[in-house]
């Protein structure tokens, strides 16, 4: 008896996960569905970004860049501000009033060339607005608006799909949800690879970007429509006691008084010296993140030629439908392998090919880049966000998880400043070409994560168990008060 109950069967271990998935609730489902609608529709438009900012709003490499940087870094810092509207609204509301805002930013880029082709819509102003071009131009300032929209909806929406997963899943879900989650939003994010090439061949960006404008609609419907009304919970059951009300008074009335402040600066996340290090150490190899949008749509479509050329989306993409298949599978085979151990070795599997394109443009290379870059990936991204949202406490984790992507948002504004210097310098559309030495410098910087995590391990180690087990006691305490309040209901589909 004690071996069978101490074997183990590894078909089990990696199947189980998936089987306890598909039991989930179906908000879970509906929040996969928005999630990969919108990785179809954001990374469809963040592909051809810097050249729809060359092209049409007629900015150079460097302002390009540093536009594109804006959005995403912007994203980011959104979510610090407004990863805690879904603890507040709800799940189904935050991501609705989120999609909003993203439908009318991205109505707004193609609003002057959808003007002018219906005769001059808005008296005139589409035919005069696309005639013009160049940083602070008309067109520039409407491009801008169009992008804040974006920023607003999706800083909003990201904090608010992680908050979503933790409130629809349970110990043995949790983990596979977020890692579905992450690889669902890839799937997304590699369709434009083939639904991109032939509308941009026939009818341009703008053409492909009213496409993604229409299924942003789409993805509005499907979270109104399908999302169930969530239940109202008992407003933290926990100020039924004398002792939390109190608590919980003191909170609200006292946080702007200077114990107040103390208090929020020795609890807040950054005040953990490990911690900060942990998540601050990995924007060297984030940069590469960046790169996927900064750096290799313009690199492929001016070094590269032929079909290559012609199929850029197709070839830049291919990540997004790599990390779909992969994640979910290294997740399942990894899910009790130590977090700090994957982290290292998932980030110097991320960073070290790198080099293959130090060796020059090849198609071969291209290939090996991105396959070896995102068995990398999906071996630590997942698992670092899931442990950022599993150690919020209850309640907090929007607030949390946009915390933890601040250093996300210096990466991306940091690579934005000078991925466009390194196009115009190492890789211009016309002239000699040097793109070896950019990808040389660039495989370098991404190599000091796996580094320093190495070396700084044994002290940075401790912070990694210590928020395990406090995600552990957390866990436990919540299912304590689940069976006293008769809220296990809320796992059922």
């Amino acid at each position: 008896m004690e071996e069978e109950k101490g074997a183990v069967n590894p078909v089990k271990e990696i199947t189980q996960p998936f089987i306890d998935l598909f039991h989930a609730p179906r908000a879970l489902w509906v929040i996969n569905v928005s999630n990969f609608l919108e990785g179809l529709v954001y990374f469809g438009i963040l592909t051809l970004l810097v050249i729809f900012l060359n092209d049409y709003v007629k900015l150079n490499d460097v302002q390009a860049g540093k536009m594109v940087g804006y959005l995403t870094a912007g994203i980011t810092l959104a979510m610090l501000f407004l990863g805690g509207l879904a603890d507040r609204w709800g799940v189904k509301k935050a991501l609705a009033v989120a999609l909003i805002f993203m439908l009318a930013g991205r109505l707004l880029l193609i609003e002057p060339y959808v003007a002018k082709s219906l005769g001059g819509w808005l008296s005139g102003i589409g035919g005069t607005i696309s005639g013009s071009g160049g940083m602070y131009s008309p067109l520039f300032w409407i491009t801008c608006a169009g992008l804040l929209l974006i920023v607003i909806g999706y800083g909003t929406y990201q904090p608010a799909l992680y908050a979503g997963v933790k409130r629809y899943t349970d110990e043995n879900t949790a983990s596979m949800g977020y890692a579905m989650l992450y690889a669902v939003m890839n799937l997304g994010g590699f369709i434009p690879a083939l639904l991109s090439p032939p509308i941009r061949q026939s009818y341009g960006i703008i053409g492909v970007f009213e496409v993604y404008a229409l299924l942003t609609l789409v993805g509005l419907l499907v979270v109104w429509i399908m999302m169930p009304k969530e239940k109202k919970f008992a407003p933290r059951e926990e100020s039924k006691s004398s002792e939390s009300g109190v608590a919980l008074i003191n909170e609200r009335s006292n946080w702007l008084s200077v114990n107040g402040v103390i208090r929020w600066l020795r609890e807040h996340p950054l005040a953990d010296g490990r911690f900060t290090f942990f998540i601050f150490i990995l924007i060297p190899v984030q940069t590469l993140f960046a790169h996927n949008w900064l750096t290799l749509p313009p690199y492929v479509d001016r070094a590269y030629s032929g079909i290559v050329a012609q199929n850029m989306e197709f070839f830049v993409n291919i990540n997004p439908l790599l990390i779909f298949i992969l994640t979910p599978l290294v997740a399942a085979i990894t899910r009790k392998a130590d977090v700090y151990k994957m982290m290292i070795a998932g980030t110097f599997v991320m960073a070290l090919p790198t080099f293959f394109l130090a060796l020059g443009p090849n198609i071969f290379s291209l290939f090996a880049y991105i396959f070896l870059m995102s068995i990398g990936e999906a071996m630590w991204q997942p698992r670092f966000l899931q442990f950022v949202a599993e150690i919020a406490p209850e309640g907090k984790t929007g607030a949390y998880m946009g915390i933890a992507q601040f250093p996300w948002f210096l990466t991306k504004f940091v690579t934005s400043l000078y991925s466009g210097w390194f196009l115009t310098h190492y890789c211009p559309r016309n002239g000699p070409q040097h793109t070896e030495t950019m990808w040389l410098i660039y495989g370098m910087t991404a190599m000091v994560t796996p580094l320093f995590l190495l070396i700084f391990g044994s002290w940075a180690r401790k912070s990694i168990r210590a928020g395990e087990k406090c995600s552990e006691a957390a866990e436990s305490a919540a299912d304590d008060r689940a069976v006293q309040d008769g809220e296990t209901e809320k796992f059922v589909p």
